[in-house]
């Protein structure tokens, strides 16, 4: 807990790096500062699970989400395979989630089962870092399994900096049918739009009730900036507390730098857990 507050960061990379390109390198050396990630790396960078748990628990997470990706375009494949050590050190903080590219994996569902037999809570869909559109019929039997398992989609909305990607997939706006074609499936929309999408997440989430947002890679302090069209407390209950780990200055410090924008505290404590909780009930 961080000041007495249950946290879940809903979105953490701990890839093994000799499996990551350069530019991925240089997006964590740029965004985490001084922020000390790489003290839970052995010397060939490989994560030593102790002291990542150790790391999380000094900074009061109580759940992690584990982000695995498969984009050989962006930033390599890191398979989900690799974060298994950390869920068999400690199953109770360190969660997984799916990860799957059509271009990589056929049929992609049959990949998806694969991956959530292995107990992951959700799945990730990186369409920017994969170049292909979300929307695409290819995936309609994945976002089905997704429902028939009561498992909830994320989806990278908004720009990326790495060589390979293709920001027009990030257009939440794609995902207008699908949202709509899926109605009891639950969508979060990584990074919330971020860059010049801001206004078509905020909507979207504020207009369908299966839409989600999450905060990784915002500062906190600039959310009321980039959402400063809409009520930001009504929007903020549709917000999942995420960091994009390790391109972050620390968990605690955004958890704080959430908790000083004056939120009703009900809506803060579903910022930084509850709504996450509500996505994936065997995270409580």
């Amino acid at each position: 807990m961080i000041d007495g507050r249950f946290v879940v960061d809903a979105h953490v990379h701990a890839p093994r790096l000799p499996t990551l390109k350069p530019a991925w390198l240089q997006w964590a050396h740029d965004f985490a500062g001084s922020y000390p990630w790489r003290s839970v790396y052995s010397a060939d960078g490989v994560v030593i699970p102790a002291a990542m748990d150790e790391l999380m628990e000094s900074e009061g997470v109580d759940r992690v989400l584990l982000f695995c990706e498969y984009s050989p375009r962006a930033t390599g494949i890191q398979p989900i395979e690799d974060n298994l050590a950390l869920v068999s050190h400690n199953p109770t903080r360190f969660r997984l989630v799916a990860n799957v590219n059509p271009y990589l994996h056929h049929p992609a569902a049959s990949e998806v089962a694969r991956q959530l037999d292995l107990g992951a809570v959700a799945l990730k869909i990186h369409a920017v870092h994969g170049a292909f559109s979300p929307a695409d019929k290819e995936l309609y039997p994945v976002y089905q399994l997704c429902l028939e398992r009561g498992v909830p989609v994320i989806l990278h909305s908004g720009t990326s900096s790495f060589p390979g990607s293709r920001t027009s997939f990030g257009n939440p706006e794609l995902l207008s049918d699908v949202v709509e074609d899926f109605p009891s499936l639950q969508f979060v929309f990584a990074h919330g739009g971020r860059g010049w999408w801001y206004d078509v997440a905020a909507f979207l989430a504020l207009a369908r009730d299966n839409v989600w947002l999450d905060l990784a890679g915002l500062p906190p302090k600039k959310l009321p900036e980039y959402y400063r069209r809409f009520d930001f407390p009504r929007l903020a209950g549709k917000f999942v507390f995420g960091t994009d780990w390790p391109g972050v200055p620390g968990v605690a410090a955004n958890v704080r730098a959430l908790a000083e924008l004056g939120l009703p505290e009900d809506v803060l404590s579903g910022v930084l857990s509850g709504n996450a909780i509500k996505l994936m009930p065997s995270l409580a």
